[in-house]
């Protein structure tokens, strides 16, 4: 599944946060789905003491590229961090997140369509620490040229992305778990609710927690849109032309944080465990 528009396009659990670069500049690129670089999108590092729950990334290279292990798993996969062996304890379930989110103060000027030609019944709501939204997901295959991500596989491919690697790439869609963010309009502005490029996400689906990024930006008026990697790790189909789902995914991105590098998906899912905590405390 794929949107086609012409629209224009605390955690004390987060790691020393770095600059991130936008994709392009004065709006050079213009992709068929409606795509705008978000023209000055560097987001301002953000310094805070370490937490005892944050862990190193267990990549060696720029890019953790590991298997996505379960919500609350520790690194072997085994068990919940910070649980006993068999204790059964996770840090955060997708049933937890989801109890917290039964009502909805809209911050958008109005709601969002899911598609191009599906009427707006999206809105974005507030929470304290966070915002969130429930729709469809559509896979977002454009950045690095990879073998699941390219004009062969998806016709709809752009070369780039909204926000970029610590080495100035376009992130790489097949491999890192990212979300998408309508662009800015007067229906919303998502940095005025402090949402930044490499700022941290859960999407939820089926039951599973996925930690993601903000890394690209889409249609103005169309929301629920994420990465290959993404649609892979929560069980759905990732092909950028048959694929995605229509209904029944949540995502929740959180304030005022950012991921560094945006491109370690270890961090993302270490700063996502301790901001999902925060975010059960603080609604």
């Amino acid at each position: 599944m794929r949107t086609l528009a012409l629209a224009t396009v605390s955690g004390a659990a987060l790691l020393a946060a770095g600059s991130l670069t936008p994709a392009a500049q004065d709006g050079s690129m213009l992709r068929p789905d409606g795509f705008v670089p978000v023209p000055g999108a560097r987001p301002v590092a953000v310094d805070l003491a370490p937490a005892a729950h944050v862990r190193p990334a267990s990549g060696t290279g720029p890019a953790d590229t590991a298997a996505p292990r379960p919500a609350g798993a520790d690194e072997s996969g085994e068990g919940p961090v910070g649980a006993a062996p068999g204790s059964g304890e996770s840090p955060v379930g997708a049933a937890e997140l989801l109890a917290k989110l039964a009502a909805c103060e809209p911050v958008s000027n109005g709601s969002y369509r899911t598609d191009a030609g599906a009427p707006p019944s999206v809105p974005v709501c507030g929470m304290n620490g966070a915002v969130f939204w429930k729709a469809d997901l559509d896979i977002d295959c454009d950045g690095e040229v990879t073998r699941a991500c390219n004009v062969e596989t998806d016709p709809w491919f752009q070369g780039d992305t909204a926000f970029h690697t610590s080495g100035d790439r376009p992130l790489d869609a097949e491999e890192l778990p990212y979300v998408v963010v309508p662009s800015r309009s007067a229906l919303w502005d998502f940095s005025r609710s402090g949402i930044k490029g490499g700022g941290v996400a859960a999407v939820i689906h089926a039951g599973k927690v996925e930690y993601a990024v903000v890394g690209d930006t889409g249609p103005a008026g169309i929301i629920g849109e994420a990465s290959y990697a993404t649609a892979q790790a929560l069980g759905i189909d990732p092909d950028p032309k048959t694929g995605g789902v229509g209904s029944g995914v949540t995502y929740i991105l959180f304030k005022d944080s950012v991921v560094s590098p945006i491109e370690s998906h270890s961090a993302a899912v270490t700063a996502g465990e301790g901001l999902a905590e925060e975010f059960l405390k603080n609604n």
